[in-house]
């Protein structure tokens, strides 16, 4: 069965705004905030909250994983790519039917994670499902072969495990 198929909005670019890093930042919040804050989203149903604290300088922290980069979360550095991209995650949430995306869950740690991949653009979305909600957690490109491999890979291995059950 043929899905939807969907494009993803135009890049916002630092260029686009004069070459000021803070007043292009405050347009990416409004697109974040417009996806996520202001509108109900859901995925296949379920709710999806936001995990806001801690907020920074009057951000939701969900922004932070979804714009900036690195393991020390308060140490996180903006990520121009993702910055770029916000405006990605949501519609890749509605239409995750779409037969352009691989969508599958996974389990690292004790979280369960559903991940959306748009392999054309090499660009992920990650959920993280606490069973009675869903929250958007990160998203970003694949930048590089193994990264996508090891995906990919773990893709095929949940398509198999779904088909067998």
């Amino acid at each position: 069965m043929a899905s939807k198929l969907f494009e993803l909005p135009d890049l916002i670019c630092l260029s686009d705004f004069g070459g000021s890093f803070d007043v292009y930042l405050d347009a990416v919040y409004k697109i974040f905030e417009r996806d996520f804050i202001t509108s109900k989203p859901t995925f296949k149903g379920t709710r999806l909250g936001l995990k806001r604290h801690p907020v920074t300088d009057g951000r939701a922290y969900t922004f932070y994983h979804m714009t900036h980069e690195g393991k020390d979360e308060l140490n996180r550095t903006p990520d121009l790519r993702r910055c770029e991209r916000i405006g990605w995650p949501r519609p890749m949430i509605d239409f995750s039917e779409s037969s352009q995306l691989k969508v599958w869950s996974n389990v690292r740690g004790r979280d369960k994670r559903i991940l959306i991949y748009h392999q054309a653009e090499k660009y992920l979305v990650i959920l993280d499902d606490r069973g009675d909600f869903i929250l958007p957690w990160t998203a970003y490109l694949i930048t590089y072969r193994h990264q996508e491999e090891k995906l990919l890979k773990e893709y095929e291995a949940y398509k198999k495990a779904e088909a067998a059950k």
